[in-house]
């Protein structure tokens, strides 16, 4: 089975933004990035999974998704006790305006309050069950 890395995420990324498939399905490709960071981890460990994290993605084409993929870099690095990929604090990857990524705008507070650190300080916002995977 061949995971996604963050680049591959991001290339995956850029064409659903260009092919109609809009923010939900950019945000689709992070979250096969996660569930494949999740995969590694298990099979192979943590260190083997935080190298999908090794090459700079390019961008994508929306800040609102690069700085997303940034954010994700950087909870896992935390969360897992990695050292977060250095492009991960790029200033080119923080969310001007923010992006909520629940377009339902009642959520819109909850996620403001839940939304991890990494993920808050860019500009990013979703609530905390958004990166539970089954």
């Amino acid at each position: 089975m061949v995971l996604w890395t963050a680049a591959e995420a991001a290339r995956n990324a850029a064409v659903e933004l260009a092919s109609g498939g809009g923010l939900p399905g950019a945000y689709r490709c992070l979250m096969q990035l996660l569930d494949d960071y999740r995969r590694a981890q298990r099979r192979d460990g943590t260190e083997a999974a935080a190298r999908l994290f090794d090459e700079p993605p390019p961008g994508t084409g929306d800040v609102r998704v690069d700085a997303a993929l940034a954010g994700l870099a950087e909870h896992l690095a935390r969360h897992d006790g990695w050292t977060p990929p250095l492009w991960s604090f790029d200033e080119n990857r923080y969310a001007k305006p923010w992006w909520f990524v629940s377009g339902v705008r009642s959520w819109h507070a909850v996620a403001l309050v839940e939304s991890p650190l990494a993920f808050r300080k860019r500009g990013v916002f979703l609530t905390e069950s958004a990166l539970d995977r089954v």
